[in-house]
């Protein structure tokens, strides 16, 4: 198939392109370089341009005709959502507003959608199934969940059908050494660590060990950046086979401790990692973990690397690459 990933020179759309180039798609990447880096693109053809500007979709759209868009440009920070409300409304809700616009105007029917777990808010209950209570905490939270809804009514007015993977922690690197992650600023933990390991930082900070968990710290669930391809290639195969309109948690479904990813980190690197304390942060719940059994049973979905040391393991050969060319 023809396939449009936007953001796909970013962390996670890079690591979509390299799968769907190695099952055979034909592949054109859609990215304004707000975060993305041209050396992820993988000789992928670009169209650059912002999916704010209908002008520039509506061209891209009349030239080259696309079976299914992959959707990954979001800003992704929480703490920035807060400060910055209306960037993350600008962009993550109303760019993609226009995307959607520009798709049903070229009658481009399927769109795989990057979402978040963080559309639940602070958990009721772990782990977390899809029939949570959405109850978003922050404006990155919102943004994801109101494109979710937009979704939702796209479908029932034109036809439009999506399936909205939400993502617990994505973390690692592509096994072969090819991509990575390389967020400015760096704010995931397992990188952090990483970057405290190789020198690059003087320590990792641990906010809160007061938390209902067995060690005190935060409790999260990690998936490898190439499973979260594989269930994305998946949730193409469903939307082309005629699976209606649908949502997915994506994780591991089991928890490690901010102290345990450490602890693991240590063990990888075999290097010594300094900690320094921080009090709790504001909004962190103890405890999200995912219950991915949806995903598993209807798209048949079975994560490859889900032992916590092969994803750090993954993200160590990548971080030992710094500077990356």
């Amino acid at each position: 198939m023809k396939v449009l990933v936007v953001g796909g020179a970013g962390y996670i759309g890079s690591h979509m392109v390299k799968h769907l180039l190695g099952a055979g798609h034909e592949v054109v990447v859609a990215d304004n370089f707000s975060s993305g880096h041209r050396a992820a693109l993988l000789g992928c053809p670009l169209a650059e341009l912002d999916i704010a500007d209908a002008t520039a979709l509506d061209a891209l759209f009349a030239n080259q005709r696309f079976d299914v868009v992959f959707h990954f440009a979001s800003f992704i920070q929480v703490g920035e959502s807060v400060i910055e409300p209306g960037k993350y409304y600008a962009n993550n809700l109303a760019a993609t507003l226009t995307l959607l616009q520009a798709m049903v105007r070229a009658q481009i029917k399927h769109f795989i959608f990057s979402s978040t777990a963080a559309v639940y808010g602070d958990p009721a209950y772990a782990p977390i199934d899809e029939e949570h209570p959405k109850a978003a905490i922050n404006p990155y939270g919102r943004s994801k969940w109101m494109v979710e809804q937009m979704l939702e009514d796209f479908d029932h007015a034109y036809g439009l059908k999506s399936v909205r993977l939400r993502y617990f922690n994505a973390a690692g690197a592509d096994p072969d050494g090819q991509l990575g992650e390389r967020h400015e600023p760096e704010t995931h933990l397992i990188p952090l660590i990483l970057q405290a390991a190789a020198g690059r930082r003087p320590t990792i900070t641990v906010f809160g060990r007061d938390y209902d968990t067995p060690d005190g710290t935060c409790i999260r669930d990690y998936i490898h950046v190439a499973d979260l391809a594989q269930a994305h290639a998946l949730a193409l195969d469903y939307l082309i086979e005629g699976g209606p309109s649908t949502a997915f948690n994506l994780g591991n479904g089991q928890g490690f401790s901010v102290q345990e990813v450490i602890d693991a980190a240590r063990r990888v690197t075999d290097r010594a990692i300094a900690i320094s304390e921080a009090p709790r942060r504001a909004g962190d719940p103890p405890r999200l973990v995912a219950d991915a059994s949806r995903a598993r049973a209807m798209l048949g979905w079975q994560p490859r690397f889900a032992a916590l040391e092969q994803i750090i393991a993954h993200a160590w050969a990548w971080e030992q690459k710094y500077p990356w060319h």
